[in-house]
């Protein structure tokens, strides 16, 4: 992915679904001349921003090919292109963040949901400053993110809005153990991080789940991943998997459903949410 909000890949699956059996070669050919493959190609994709007027065309053009498009779908498709074409508030952070992280933080403000599995850090969107601050030092693996690290904890504490918003996102964490118990230079860093994993544990779209030490073995420990959900848009959801160097984005349908199968059963063998707040608690009276 190269950086395309939701609503350019909603807008792109809206328009795959107009074309139906067509190719986009054959679209091209009969749009004599106003489109060429390579660009409906990236619309559809959204890997470029789509403008409202090639749209509309674009539109008029599946009308002519007996494409049934009401005023209202119109109307909805050319908000859509419009909309995606807004700029975030992490576009002020360009040089700063990677085209990856920019995808992540675009894809958290428009979802409703992430449901995450953390095998070795505590969630991004549940660390304190401190935190993220030893964690963001400790996995540096180049000068250029070492030269960073203020600037990428700004983002990840601006992230965490999206669980405080007036339409907060639902996010289910699951944290094994071991994460938990993370050594720290500095004791105070820890405690004040499962204070906050408390703190935030009591929201209501808030849930976090400790997978213990003593689980059985389980999915969970070939890596750590999250499944964003977009509600209604159920088509859209998207896996983000990191890895020390990259980060990798899945949406093939049966790739994600594999993943959220995966995340039921890591919630299944977790501790419940009350016996998790317990074991917490107990971790942090003993740091």
């Amino acid at each position: 992915m190269s950086a395309p909000t939701v609503r350019r890949r909603r807008l792109g699956a809206k328009l795959r679904a107009l074309r139906g059996e067509l190719t986009l070669e054959e679209v091209a050919e009969r749009s004599e001349g106003r489109f060429v493959y390579s660009k409906l190609s990236r619309i559809e994709t959204a890997r470029s921003a789509a403008k409202a007027k090639d749209v509309d065309a674009l539109l008029d053009l599946y009308v002519e090919l007996g494409r049934e498009v009401g005023g209202e779908l119109r109307a909805a498709l050319v908000t859509l292109t419009k909309e995606g074409a807004q700029r975030g508030w992490w576009h002020s952070y360009r040089g700063v963040l990677t085209p990856v992280y920019e995808d992540l933080i675009s894809l958290e403000a428009e979802a409703v949901s992430v449901s995450s599995w953390q095998l070795g850090v505590v969630p991004g969107l549940l660390q304190t400053a401190e935190y993220a601050r030893e964690i963001i030092r400790a996995t540096a693996m180049s000068e250029a993110v070492e030269g960073r690290v203020d600037a990428l904890v700004e983002v990840r504490l601006a992230r965490q809005a999206v669980l405080t918003r007036d339409d907060p996102l639902s996010l289910w964490a699951i944290i094994a153990e071991g994460a938990l118990r993370s050594g720290s230079e500095d004791p105070g860093v820890m405690n004040e991080q499962l204070g906050r994993l408390l703190s935030m544990g009591k929201r209501p779209n808030v849930n976090v789940q400790v997978l213990p030490s003593n689980a059985p073995l389980h999915v969970g420990q070939l890596g750590s991943f999250s499944v964003l959900g977009f509600g209604a848009h159920a088509d859209l959801d998207v896996v983000h998997v990191e890895s020390l160097t990259s980060a990798l984005y899945v949406e093939e349908r049966e790739q994600v459903i594999a993943h959220r199968d995966a995340w039921q059963r890591l919630t299944s063998a977790a501790l419940s949410v009350e016996a998790s707040a317990e074991l917490i608690t107990e971790i942090r009276k003993n740091e």
